[in-house]
This record gives C-alpha cells, sequence and structure tokens, in this order.
C-alpha cells in the first residue's frame, strides 16, 4: 500500500537558512569531538561516555544528512556554495568524495529499488547484513579506509587512542549502520504495491523520533516525493500527508 498523499509542501527560498542549519550541524559536530578528543576524561563506569559517543553519533549522521541535501542543491540557492558545503560535509564523514556520491545518490532516485538502484540489494540476499554489505561494497572505497587509517594514526600521537576511537571512529560506523537502517533498509525492503510510485514507505509520525533517529530521514517517502525539500522541513510533508 502506497503512503496517503496529501498536498504538496511548496518550496521555498533558501536565503541563509540552509547554510545556517549546515554550518550549526559541522560547527557542533567539529566542537563536540574536539572536546571529546583534546580535553574529556572518560569514566567508563558512568553514563557520561556512551551518552556522548551516541550525541556524535547523532551529529555524524548530520553530516551525511547535509551532505545528501547539497546533492539535491537544498543547502544553498549558489552552487558553488552548496556543493562546497556538500563536499566538506561529506569528506568529514570518513572521507566520503561528494563528486563521486552525487550520480549514485541520483541514480538511487531514478531507479528506485531496481537493478540500476546502487542502494538496492541484489535480488538474492534481502536480508539486513548481506544488503549492508552491498551497500558498503558500492559506496565505501580503499582509499576512504587507508585515509581513515593514517589519521587514526596520526590523531593517536596527540590524543589518547581510546577517545580517538571512542568518539571520533566508532561514531562514524555507527552513524552509517544508522544512515542505512533507517535511510535505506526500512523505507525500501519488501515488496511495494504497484501505485506507489517512488516504492518508499514512511514511519508513522512522530516528529521527536524522526529527527532523533535519522534527522527526519524516516519520511522517506516523502522525501523521494518532494525531494526540493530540506532535510528540516520534511515533517511538514509528513504533516500535510495526515492531515
Amino acid at each position: 500500500m502506497a503512503p496517503k498523499q496529501g498536498r504538496l509542501v511548496p518550496p521555498k527560498p533558501l536565503g541563509y537558512r540552509g547554510v545556517g542549519i549546515a554550518g550549526l550541524v559541522l560547527g557542533s559536530w567539529a566542537a563536540l569531538l574536539t572536546y571529546l578528543l583534546a580535553y574529556y576524561q572518560p569514566d567508563w563506569h558512568t553514563p557520561g561516555p556512551y551518552l556522548l559517543a551516541l550525541l556524535q553519533t547523532h551529529l555524524y549522521t548530520g553530516l551525511f544528512i547535509t551532505a545528501h541535501d547539497a546533492m539535491h542543491g537544498v543547502v544553498s540557492s549558489r552552487k558553488w556554495l552548496n556543493n562546497a558545503i556538500g563536499t566538506l560535509a561529506a569528506g568529514l564523514f570518513a572521507f566520503n568524495w561528494f563528486p563521486r556520491m552525487l550520480p549514485k545518490h541520483h541514480a538511487h532516485h531514478r531507479h528506485v529499488a531496481t537493478e540500476a538502484d546502487p542502494d538496492f540489494h541484489d535480488g538474492k540476499h534481502p536480508g539486513f547484513l548481506p544488503w549492508f554489505a552491498r551497500f558498503a561494497w558500492n559506496y565505501v572505497t580503499a582509499a576512504q579506509v587507508l585515509l581513515m587509517a593514517a589519521t587514526y594514526n596520526g590523531l593517536k600521537y596527540f590524543f589518547p587512542a581510546v577517545n580517538v576511537i571512542a568518539f571520533w571512529m566508532l561514531p562514524a560506523v555507527l552513524a552509517t549502520l544508522q544512515l542505512f537502517f533507517f535511510g535505506t533498509y526500512l523505507p525500501h525492503r519488501g515488496e511495494h504495491a504497484p501505485e506507489n510510485p517512488h516504492k518508499s514507505r514512511s514511519q508513522f509520525r512522530h516528529h521527536v523520533w524522526a529527527f532523533l533517529s535519522c534527522y527526519f530521514f524516516g519520511y522517506h517517502y516523502e522525501h523521494h516525493d518532494q525531494p526540493y525539500l530540506p532535510w528540516w522541513r520534511l515533517w511538514q510533508a509528513k504533516a500535510a500527508a495526515e492531515n
């Protein structure tokens, strides 16, 4: 069954709002990471470091969502600025390369849930782990792995290795799983009704959980239906669909 469709949410001029929100996400990620690496002394017998690792995971997810919005041109109406922010956000997320990701993501939108969709499973292994393995194979490069390894070895000379692993490396891995689970696996798994043109589904409306889980990308049908909306307006599309 296709998700209920309501009125479309009209596009609005971005102005500097998209750049400001992107700057807030990137700045928060950088500020918290600096504190966690350079100043924080974790006590692993308390909840604090685990909660901070989850917060940093959430901000890592925000980096990718920012890069994703840039792929749709909804960070800035100035193309050079939009792409510069997208390149920066993607690079900070485990050295992803924005120009390489851009055509793959648009192929996902054009050929969703088909053999030509780089985000979809191969038709034989639709389970979470096999599908995730194919997803990672399509996106992760040897250069990324080498850069991550080199950066880790560089960072541990300046900061405690346990902090680097817990607050820089592990959140990147957890955010990748989070993005795949909420942004690819749950929305696109299983069968979709013929009248569902986007072969996507949406989570139930709960805006707080939708933001915490994946910056509203659980409202995935709405994203495919209205890709001109930045992540911070997707809740409006969900609300419109259910009113």
